[in-house]
């Protein structure tokens, strides 16, 4: 085990002996042992002894000591302000956080100040912006092998149903499916891409890529009763809105485990999934909050927002593996001679908002089958490019939409500010605005989404009379509430107010009775309200003023009615801050009930934008309608999407395949564009079925269950596998999964060794894929034989 993690074993040896204040620090390194702990001491998150080694390590901070009756220990801190930009250096380095805050004011307690873990910060749960750097889904994966009830431990452990749950803590998508094929688990986990999973008992080793972190989770986590119990909490009847107990225990362990990360649970609690979720607080409820406003009451573990689940059967969907999406460059581009090329989504992402790019993300990500939903889009889509005024006018107001997922998530959590809330409300400000534009678009697509567009007015009018226009960064120093909003407010400003008038005409009233012109009224945080008079006029002041504080040539003086005004302005003050505070609490709470109306209202507005971009790209660079549902592939004049934007002049290409004529063999010389055409066809059919128009004159398509691709040379040294190894195991997977439905790309098979051999698996392959599959196939090659 990491010595960073779990409890120090120099405080192991001496754990009864250790103050208060370490002991705490202890406990908490025991109780989350898979975590490295930053313990709040004041303004900084602190690590001792082993975990302040690697702290000061990874942060580039100084390694100091903190010494106590019971000796010395190494300590390491990072300033609170900053924390964020420091844990991204520890996952950086494959480490989960558990951040130790103060939950009482140091100021109100005698004794040791109660900490508690308030969030564990993993890969696959972030939340905060700072952290997940982009827009884009942030997922994290739970994997499960069903078979018998994990917990009977001797039962059979080959398991052939595999439940797949993955979870954005950030938004709330949730997704859930089912799947008997290995093969199908590590296409799925190639199509979300998780950045972190955790795996129950007996689920299978290998489908992960390198960069997510895998984690075994607690076995009781996966047993059918408790998950079954925790999926019923959050989305009602589990057999009603999931297929099957595999399904079942995967989402229930990752609810379990996006509770933990929340903190404030035990951890072997919430790691089992033992924890009755109705035992915590519901909707919108305030962690940080006690009943005395001190951050000490309970925490809220329960996850509101997450409302929405999607069961979803991957045969729904063009299947786009790892390899493929890395292939066509469709998320991430390939350095190649140092430069990095463009990919799919830069070219075609015109989005407005955050919300739109991860809506374009997850079609381009999972291309519809469903030839009905297909023209659904195309339809919403030429509604737009038909009407480019209204397109125009709508992604102007859609810039103008937080990311409303994000935020709703922040509320429901209690970790929204003030300016959280005037951005929700400047966006459903726009709401009415986007309905009256879309009226103007002749598509009923359009106009089924226009009618269900919920503007949430009560939401709106409640932040509108609650909260400034401009409110103060920090929730606890007043400035976030309009006083007219609470009665008891509105006196105690007034109140503030009236005294600091008071103070402010002081000035003037003591200088004319004094008959001193170079007195002064000001303030310090330490002294307060004091009246400062220099030393040639000391003999002029009145015997009423009593000395505060001497200064090198002046003195500074309070009189018992400014004394008596200041405790004034002082208790309406804080009175006043910490009652906005609890306003902006109740405030919070009633926009987090709304947190089911203000998701859906997002993810209307997020197909709305996703609509605009593509109708956007299309009649800027000249897209075509394509007719989807063909049964031949006909394309006029197609151009790869990402190629004619970087290339001065791009030459058109014809592609044609029907049911006699469905296997090309490409020839040529190098750099003559083989590999270009061959991605050209695979991409159009992509954004065909993902609901965009395609880059050519015409095109006719018929529906495409899956693209192949074998592109390129590569190896996986890693993994002990050679060039040729790797492209075996892909021909291996094209030649035992294509169907007559399937698009192959193949790319100058069989390199990896002699040419004879090369030739014999190029042959055999391509006429495998002609002979018994009858899958539409692209070969480049340089076996000009095998025209033959």
């Amino acid at each position: 085990m990491d010595a960073a993690l779990g409890p120090p074993a120099k405080m192991a040896d001496r754990e009864d002996e250790l103050t208060p204040m370490m002991a705490q620090y202890f406990e908490l390194c025991r109780a989350y042992d898979d975590s490295l702990v930053l313990f709040q001491v004041g303004d900084f998150y602190e690590a001792f002894c082993e975990a302040a080694e690697r702290v000061a390590r990874l942060c580039e901070v100084t390694l100091t000591k903190r010494e106590d009756n019971t000796g010395e220990y190494p300590m390491a801190g990072v300033p609170i302000d900053n924390a964020e930009s420091y844990i991204d250096r520890l996952l950086d380095a494959g480490y989960r956080v558990a951040v130790a805050d103060q939950v009482e004011d140091p100021d109100q307690t005698t004794g040791v100040v109660e900490r508690r873990v308030t969030r564990v910060v993993t890969p696959g749960t972030l939340t905060e912006d700072e952290l997940l750097g982009s827009p884009d889904n942030n997922f994290v994966a739970c994997l499960t092998a069903e078979g018998a009830d994990p917990a009977n431990a001797g039962d059979d452990a080959g398991a052939e149903t595999y439940g797949l749950a993955l979870l954005d803590v950030s938004t709330g998508d949730f997704y859930a499916t089912s799947t008997g094929r290995r093969e199908t688990v590590r296409d799925e986990l190639g199509r979300f891409g998780p950045a972190e999973a955790i795996v129950g008992p007996d689920a299978p080793a290998g489908v992960f890529a390198d960069d997510c972190m895998v984690s075994p989770y607690e076995r009781r986590a996966f047993e059918a009763g408790p998950a079954r119990d925790r999926v019923a909490a959050y989305f009602g009847d589990p057999d009603r809105v999931l297929a099957d107990d595999a399904q079942v225990r995967a989402c229930g362990a990752l609810l379990a485990y996006a509770e933990y990360t929340r903190g404030g649970l035990a951890p072997e609690d919430a790691r089992s999934g033992l924890v009755d979720p109705d035992e915590v607080h519901g909707p919108g409820a305030d962690p940080e909050e006690g009943e005395d406003g001190t951050g000490a009451g309970d925490h809220e573990a329960r996850l509101d927002y997450i409302n929405h689940l999607t069961r979803y059967d991957p045969r729904e969907y063009m299947l786009l593996d790892r390899v493929a999406l890395e292939s066509l460059e469709i998320f991430e581009a390939r350095a190649v001679h140092g430069h990095e090329s463009r990919t799919l989504v830069e070219v075609v992402d015109e989005t407005a908002s955050a919300l739109g790019r991860r809506k374009l993300d997850d079609w381009l990500r999972r291309p519809l089958l469903d030839e009905e939903r297909i023209a659904a889009r195309h339809d919403a889509v030429e509604g737009l490019v038909a009407a480019p005024a209204v397109r125009e006018e709508l992604a102007d107001l859609l810039s103008s939409v937080y990311d409303l997922e994000r935020l709703v998530s922040r509320v429901s959590r209690g970790r929204a500010t003030a300016r959280d809330l005037r951005s929700l409300h400047d966006t459903l400000a726009v709401v009415p605005d986007v309905t009256a534009t879309l009226a103007d678009a002749d598509s009923d697509r359009l106009a089924a989404l226009r009618e269900r567009l919920d503007p949430l007015e009560d939401g709106r009018e409640l932040i509108d009379e609650a909260v400034r226009e401009e409110p103060a960064a920090e929730l606890t120093e007043g400035g976030i509430l309009k006083p007219e909003h609470d009665a008891e407010l509105a006196d105690l400003r007034a109140t503030e107010h009236d005294g600091k008038s008071w103070v402010d005409d002081l000035e003037a009233r003591e200088r004319e009775r004094t008959g001193i012109d170079s007195l002064k009224v000001g303030h310090n945080t330490v002294h307060g309200y004091y009246i400062e008079v220099t030393d040639p006029n000391l003999d002029s002041v009145p015997d009423s003023y009593q000395r505060r504080q001497t200064l090198k040539n002046s003195e500074r003086f309070v009189t018992p009615e400014l004394k008596e005004r200041e405790d004034e302005i002082i208790r309406a003050e804080r009175r006043a801050d910490d009652l906005e505070y609890e306003l902006f609490c109740e405030v919070r709470r009633s926009i987090a009930a709304e947190s089911e109306r203000i998701q859906t209202l997002a993810d209307r507005l997020a197909r709305l934008d996703a609509f605009v971009s593509f109708a956007s790209v299309a009649a800027k660079f000249d897209y075509a309608r394509p007719d989807v549902g063909a049964d031949e592939f006909d394309v006029v004049d197609g151009r790869h999407p990402v190629v004619e934007r970087t290339e001065e002049r791009f030459v058109p290409n014809d592609a044609r395949f029907d049911a006699e004529a469905f296997v090309a063999v490409i020839t040529g010389p190098n750099m003559s564009g083989k590999s270009t055409y061959m991605r050209q066809v695979a991409l159009i059919s992509v954004l065909a079925q993902a609901g965009s128009f395609v880059p050519a004159a015409e095109a006719r398509l018929p529906v495409v269950d899956r693209v192949f691709t074998r592109v390129g040379a590569s190896d996986d040294i890693a993994g002990g596998r050679s060039t040729f190894m790797v492209e075996m195991t892909e021909l291996a997977t094209i030649c035992r999964h294509a169907t007559e439905d399937s698009l192959v790309l193949l790319d100058e098979v069989g390199r990896g060794t002699s040419t004879a051999d090369g030739f014999a698996i190029a042959r055999a392959v391509t006429e495998h894929l002609h002979d018994e599959v009858g899958a539409t196939t692209l070969f480049a090659t340089h076996h000009h034989d095998l025209t033959a």
